[in-house]
C-alpha cells in the first residue's frame, strides 16, 4: 500500500474502518460498490490511529462475515502493510456490475465520507445507468454454434411468431444475436446456452436441478431412516428441465377425484398453477454467476420446497416482493416468457399467492438467505377457506344477491331491484341469469312467479 494512502483524506472512494465489524464493512463495501469503486482501509482511522491488529487471518474472516451480509457478493481485492505499531488491510472495491444490496434489503450509495441509502426515484435512477443482464451476454468459452439444439431452436422461433404475428420474421442467426443467444462471431453467450443448449451442463454444470422426494417432514426415506424415497436430477436447456421437474412433481403429487355440479374433477395436492410458478421462478431468476449449487426440489410429506442459489437480487425484500419487480436475467425472462412459460411478466408471486388461497392453503412461505431463495408451499388444506370459481368472478350486485339469499332462502327480481335501484332491470337479470348458468342458483317459477333459490 501507497504510504501517501494513508494521508489522504476519506471522501467517496476513500474509507477508514479501525475495527472489524462485518455489518459496517459489508455496508461500505456495497456502498462503494454502488457508487464508483474505491479502497477501504481496515484496521485504521482517518486519524492515523490504529483498531484492531489484523493478521491475514483476521482480515479474511472479517472479510468473510461482511461478504455474506452483501447480495451479490461484492468483488474485491485486498493487501497488507506494516505501519508503526502493527498492520492494516487495503480493500480495491470494484464497482458493480448490477445492484448491490445488504442483508436487509438497504441498498446503500457513498456520499462524500458517507453510507446512504437510496430508495422511489433515486433508486430507479440508480437501477437505470446499470448494465443489467452483462453475465447472460458473456461468451462460454469453448462452446460453439454446434452446441446450440436446432430443435429447440425452431420450437423456441415457432412459439415466438405466434406470440409476436407482427414481427419481423429474421434469419435464425441474426434473431439469436438480436437476443443475446450469439455473439456476432456466432459463439453462444450464457443465455444461449441455457435456452437452447444441447447440454448446457457440460459448460455450466451448476445449471441443473434436482429433486428429490422424501416420507416424512425431515429428510427421512421410506423406511424412516435419514435419506430419499426418490431423487432425479434434471439436465438440458432451461424449457426442457421446466418440463421434465413438473412432470415428476406431477408424478409424486397426492391426486384424488372429486364431484363438483355433474362433473368429475381431479383434486391435486397442491395447486398445478402455482407449483409451475414457482418453479418457473426458480430456473428464470436464480443467479447463474453462483457456482457449486443447483436448483433443489424437495418434496415432503406436508410440503413442497423449491430453492434457488442467489437470494433475492436488488432492492427486492420479503417485505415488497408482491409489489416490486426486478429481473436478474432478463434475457432468460424475455426467452421463457416468448416460450409461453411466462403468461405475464410481473405477476408469479401475486398469481401463486392467489392459486394457494383459492384453494384453501395457507399462502406460500418465502424464505430468504444471503445466497438463496426459497418457495415452501403446504399440502394441509382447510375446506371452509376455498374460494369457489363461481365466488371469484360475482360482481358486487352478485355478492349482494348472495348474501340476501342466505338470510331470506330465496330472491325475486323485484328483491333485487330493491337491492340495486340505480341498475337497470335488464342488467338485473343478466345477473341472476348468469348465476344461474354458473349453477349457483336453481330459478323456481316463471314470468311474475319467477324466484331464486341458493342450488
Amino acid at each position: 500500500m501507497a504510504p501517501s494512502l494513508l494521508k489522504q483524506k476519506p471522501g467517496p472512494q476513500l474509507a477508514f474502518l479501525p475495527h472489524a465489524d462485518p455489518e459496517v464493512i459489508a455496508e461500505t463495501l456495497t456502498a462503494m460498490a454502488n457508487t464508483d469503486g474505491g479502497v477501504l482501509v481496515l484496521g485504521m482511522s482517518a486519524e492515523g490511529e490504529l483498531g484492531d491488529i489484523f493478521v491475514e487471518e483476521d482480515a479474511a474472516d472479517a472479510l468473510e462475515a461482511a461478504l455474506r451480509l452483501c447480495r451479490p457478493p461484492v468483488r474485491t481485492e485486498w493487501s497488507q502493510q506494516q505501519v508503526a505499531g502493527g498492520t492494516v488491510v487495503r480493500l480495491q472495491v470494484v464497482r458493480g456490475e448490477g445492484i448491490h444490496s445488504l442483508w436487509d434489503g438497504r441498498i446503500l450509495v457513498r456520499r462524500g465520507t458517507e453510507n446512504v441509502p437510496v430508495q422511489g426515484a433515486e433508486l430507479e435512477q440508480l437501477l437505470a445507468g446499470r448494465p443489467s443482464g452483462d453475465f447472460e451476454l458473456q461468451p462460454v468459452p469453448g462452446a460453439s454454434r454446434d452446441d446450440l439444439d436446432e430443435d429447440v431452436i425452431e420450437d423456441y422461433l415457432e412459439r415466438r411468431q405466434k406470440r409476436n404475428p407482427r414481427h419481423t420474421v429474421l434469419p435464425k442467426d441474426k434473431l439469436l444475436q438480436q437476443i443475446g443467444a450469439l455473439t456476432e462471431d456466432r459463439t453462444p453467450t450464457v443465455s444461449g446456452l441455457l435456452l437452447f443448449g444441447k447440454e448446457p451442463q457440460l459448460f455450466l454444470p451448476h445449471s441443473r436441478a434436482i429433486f428429490v422426494k422424501f416420507a416424512d417432514v425431515q429428510p427421512r426415506g421410506p423406511e424412516g431412516n435419514f435419506g430419499y424415497g426418490r431423487r432425479e436430477e434434471f439436465i438440458g436447456p432451461l424449457p426442457l428441465i421446466i418440463e421434465r421437474a413438473w412432470r415428476v412433481i406431477w408424478e409424486e403429487m397426492d391426486k384424488r377425484a372429486v364431484v363438483r355440479g355433474l362433473q368429475r374433477q381431479e383434486e391435486t395436492e397442491y395447486p398445478q398453477s402455482a407449483v409451475r410458478e414457482a418453479l418457473v421462478n426458480a430456473v428464470a431468476h436464480r443467479d447463474y454467476r453462483l457456482t457449486g449449487r443447483s436448483i433443489e426440489i424437495r418434496m415432503y410429506s406436508d410440503r413442497l420446497e423449491i430453492t434457488s442459489p442467489g437470494g433475492l437480487p436488488a432492492h427486492i425484500t420479503l417485505d415488497n416482493i408482491v409489489d416490486e419487480h426486478y429481473s436478474r436475467n432478463p434475457r432468460l425472462v424475455n426467452g421463457l416468457y416468448q416460450w409461453g412459460y411466462i403468461e405475464e411478466l410481473g405477476l408469479g408471486i401475486d398469481r401463486m399467492i392467489e392459486d394457494m388461497v383459492n384453494a384453501g392453503h395457507m399462502p406460500p412461505k418465502f424464505e430468504a438467505k444471503s445466497h438463496r431463495f426459497t418457495v415452501i408451499l403446504y399440502n394441509a388444506r382447510d375446506p371452509a377457506r376455498v374460494v369457489r370459481e363461481w365466488e371469484q368472478t360475482m360482481n358486487e350486485r352478485q355478492i349482494k344477491a348472495i348474501e340476501y339469499l342466505q338470510r331470506h332462502g330465496s330472491i325475486t327480481n323485484r328483491d333485487y331491484r330493491e337491492l340495486c335501484p340505480h341498475v337497470g332491470a335488464e342488467t338485473l337479470r343478466l345477473d341472476l341469469a348468469d348465476l344461474v348458468s354458473k349453477g349457483v342458483l336453481l330459478k323456481i317459477g316463471d314470468k311474475r312467479g319467477t324466484r331464486y333459490i341458493l342450488k
